[in-house]
């Protein structure tokens, strides 16, 4: 009986990188994301503003998850080749969509960061485009050699590891969306020191900006721009013909050091300045952070509430709450829940970064983050007592 001869391919080491490449790449950026998925939220939010379809906005939490998820489904089924002709289309329709979202943002700077990486790694928009055109271009060697992917394992196996794909991506972002991010890269996180975060170092390069004017000949009626420096330079300011319509423009043409908590302004319902008196206080204190009250979970509260009646009663510690809903909504919500602590206002930018619940619990001391819950894991008074306050508060 004649030996059956067998061709082995050549190993196609481009496809083998480029498999490796995308597929890793894919699922660390899909694990970061779904580490937060409520930034993500966010994010898709400002897309969804530029694009005027905010009535996608009720959808950002369930678009989030699934958007990271598909990514670490995606990039595992790329390593195992599973489904390859599947997979091959998902993967350059992804990145085909990415890419032109984020050409937008830099294009018409719309969107300053794309949340490629979450708060992980910030890209600026130009840089969030290129590296999209770096994966599109190994996305195509793998389209165009697609039929070159074959599986790890035999079809069994390679289910198995497709099934711990699925849990992997959807469970990761529905568990940190309930109960915090596992890895904190907010400027908020535990153990940050919020006024040191504020700071500028003494020597720091500052903003540069240049002031545009808009200039229109009384004679003629031919109207120009032109910056600061030019408009000294060329001395057109002697032309009496030339004048000055509507007020100059401030343009950034190069940013100076940025501290980590730039947009910070805690303040009551008449605008008194409270950030440094409440970030000073060199005791614990409780720092509710309920970004709309409308929208808050009532039996949280409730049960923050209680924590702060009994803390305030044995160790006499503050309880503040802040929020970016209107005074007369907040005093209202107050009144109806009996609400046993200050109210003060900040701005929405803040307190999504601060905690990512609504509410969220902060133990602060000396304005050093010591712990943060969401409201799913709020712990019981009698922990908080024997972990904190009763060696420190008394």
């Amino acid at each position: 009986m004649a030996a059956r001869r067998y061709r082995r391919e050549k190993p196609d080491y481009l496809l083998l990188f480029s498999r490796l490449f995308v597929g890793i790449l894919f699922i660390i950026s899909g694990l970061i994301k779904a580490n937060d998925p409520l930034g993500f939220a966010y994010k898709l939010e400002e897309y969804f503003e530029v694009f005027h379809t905010t009535f996608l906005n009720d959808y950002s939490v369930a678009l989030s998850i699934f958007l990271c998820a598909l990514e670490v489904i995606l990039g595992g089924a790329l390593l195992i080749g599973f489904r390859k002709h599947l997979v091959s289309w998902g993967l350059l329709l992804l990145i085909i969509f990415f890419t032109f979202l984020t050409f937008w943002s830099a294009a018409f700077d719309v969107v300053r960061t794309c949340g490629c990486f979450g708060d992980a790694i910030v890209l600026k928009p130009w840089e969030s485009f290129g590296k999209d055109l770096v994966l599109l271009l190994f996305i195509l060697i793998i389209f165009v050699k697609r039929r070159k992917l074959h599986p790890i394992s035999a079809a069994p196996l390679n289910g198995v590891f497709m099934a711990l794909f699925v849990i992997l991506g959807f469970g990761f972002g529905i568990y940190t969306y309930n109960f915090l991010p596992v890895v904190d890269f907010l400027p908020y996180h535990v153990g940050a020191n919020i006024p040191e975060y504020m700071k500028i170092p003494e020597g720091a390069p500052l903003d540069e900006f240049e002031i545009i004017y808009s200039l229109k000949n009384k004679k003629t009626g031919e109207s120009r721009k032109m910056t600061d420096k030019e408009y000294l330079k060329t001395e057109i300011w002697k032309d009496t013909n030339w004048e000055i319509v509507g007020d100059p423009e401030n343009r950034l043409i190069k940013e100076g050091f940025q501290p980590r908590i730039r947009d910070l302004r805690i303040a009551d319902e008449v605008g008194t300045d409270y950030t440094s008196e409440l970030l000073a206080n060199p005791y614990y204190n409780l720092v509710v952070v309920a970004l709309d009250l409308d929208k808050a979970d009532k039996d949280a509260l409730t049960r923050i509430n209680m924590i702060a009646l009994n803390a305030a009663e044995h160790y006499n510690v503050r309880t503040v709450l802040l929020t970016a809903t209107s005074p007369e909504r907040a005093k209202a919500y107050a009144k109806t829940a009996n609400l046993n602590m200050e109210i003060y206002y900040a701005d929405a930018v803040p307190l999504k970064s601060m905690v990512r619940a609504n509410p969220g619990l902060l133990l602060l001391q000396n304005g050093t983050v010591i712990n943060k819950w969401h409201y799913h894991s709020i712990p019981e008074y009698d922990d908080l007592e024997a972990t904190y306050l009763r060696n420190n508060n008394q």
